[in-house]
């Protein structure tokens, strides 16, 4: 489509990448068929290829409003769209750059706002979201049942982890929600990697990947993550870590793009480029290693898998966790409409909870349709998220994995 960008908009960091992707666009309405906040609201605002029209106005020089927001705010960014888009439109590049024009531009209610700084102040830091967690719990009973059902039972898995013995090292992103809420996924991980020769190598001053600033509107903060991540990792990267290793898959697809987030960045460009190039989800890892002379022979619980958005759409590794699982001898069951997305999305959940809750709905019965002993799924938010309605438990699959390993000989 043709664009005519205002003076003002030619002058943003992206401008030349957001002239490119609007005009990569040709309006087909592909996208509409897929995305799951038009198919829950039959709203053209509400789907890809209106919120494109409603950041193109924009750019060009439209009064912006709080209904502009409001659209975008409901994307899901689960790039189910990307997936179906015959243009190869990068949508979710262009929504980065809308949302981060308009947010300065329209002020948002003052509760909004509020909540917004708090989720971006808190879930970065695992120490606040652990104390924040403890005191939920602990006011579980007082709280009304919308609040109740978002907050986890606590996590009994194991969280032992074997000491680094092995010339064989990968680095692992520990996270930032994800120590305090289900910790023994990355114990889980270590112990699986350790049987197969090799170990995680800690590195304390990692943390957040830094999605969750990024995709509130407070972009600087989480690119500022992203380099303190990138500093943290980089003296093991220069002595041969052999790969950066992601148990959460939303995380892991925002670790991919640090390269192009930081392109133009003259003193992380290369360090960037270089941290994407080493970043693996887990099923990169374990697809390739002899899974299976670890297991022991005991009957599989029966799986249905839910594949997140980030992992099939952002990572474009849909199908590999299933095929890992299916070799290691866990039956699956079939999921209908599979692509779309279960309503987390990240804080979508706790921003948007309305959507979340019916999204989540329609994919546990979807899940559900095959009646699985156990859901396994790649990413802890959208585990908790689909766990918070009450019904058949959700693991993520590695966990499943590391319970059914073989007593060492």
């Amino acid at each position: 489509m043709q664009t005519h960008l205002t003076d003002w908009a030619r002058q943003l960091p992206r401008a030349e990448e957001a002239q490119a992707i609007l005009r990569s666009c040709v309006h087909c309405g592909f996208c509409n068929a897929t995305c799951p906040t038009y198919l829950d609201q039959g709203n053209e605002l509400d789907g890809p290829r209106g919120r494109i029209y409603l950041i193109k106005m924009f750019l060009e020089g439209e009064a912006t409003s709080e209904l502009t927001q409001h659209h975008l705010d409901r994307c899901l960014s689960c790039r189910n769209c990307e997936t179906t888009c015959p243009s190869g439109v990068k949508y979710h590049a262009l929504l980065d750059i809308g949302r981060s024009a308009l947010e300065p531009r329209v002020q948002r209610p003052l509760k909004a706002r509020a909540v917004r700084v708090a989720l971006a102040r808190i879930l970065p830091e695992p120490g606040r979201v652990q104390a924040l967690l403890g005191a939920a719990r602990a006011a579980r009973p007082f709280l009304p049942d919308s609040l109740k059902e978002k907050i986890p039972q606590k996590d009994a898995g194991s969280t032992a982890r074997p000491a680094p013995r092995h010339e064989w090292r990968v680095l692992m992103l520990e996270g930032c929600v994800q120590p305090a809420m289900a910790p023994s996924i990355n114990a889980a991980t270590a112990r699986v990697l350790d049987r197969l020769g090799i170990s995680v190598t800690p590195i304390a001053q990692a943390g957040c990947c830094g999605a969750s600033s990024y995709h509130l509107g407070a972009q600087e903060q989480g690119l500022e993550q992203a380099r303190r991540n990138i500093d943290a990792w980089w003296p093991q990267i220069e002595q041969g870590a052999l790969a950066i290793v992601q148990t959460a898959s939303g995380c892991g697809a925002f670790v991919k793009e640090y390269a192009d987030l930081f392109k133009d960045d003259p003193v992380y460009a290369e360090k960037a480029r270089r941290v994407s190039e080493l970043a693996r989800d887990l099923v990169e890892v374990l697809e390739e290693l002899p899974l299976e002379t670890c297991l022991d022979a005991r009957e599989r619980p029966r799986l249905a898998f839910h594949c997140p958005c980030t992992l099939q759409h952002a990572q474009k590794l849909g199908g590999r966790v299933e095929a890992v699982l299916t070799r290691l001898g866990f039956e699956l069951g079939a999921v209908p409409d599979g692509h779309l997305c279960c309503g987390s999305a990240g804080t979508y959940s706790l921003t948007e909870p309305d959507i979340a809750r019916r999204l989540r709905d329609r994919k546990l019965d979807a899940l559900e349709s095959s009646q699985p002993d156990v859901i396994a799924t790649a990413n802890m938010a959208c585990g908790n998220h689909l766990n918070s309605a009450g019904r058949t438990r959700v693991r993520h699959w590695i966990e499943l994995v590391d319970e059914h390993l073989a007593a060492p000989a």
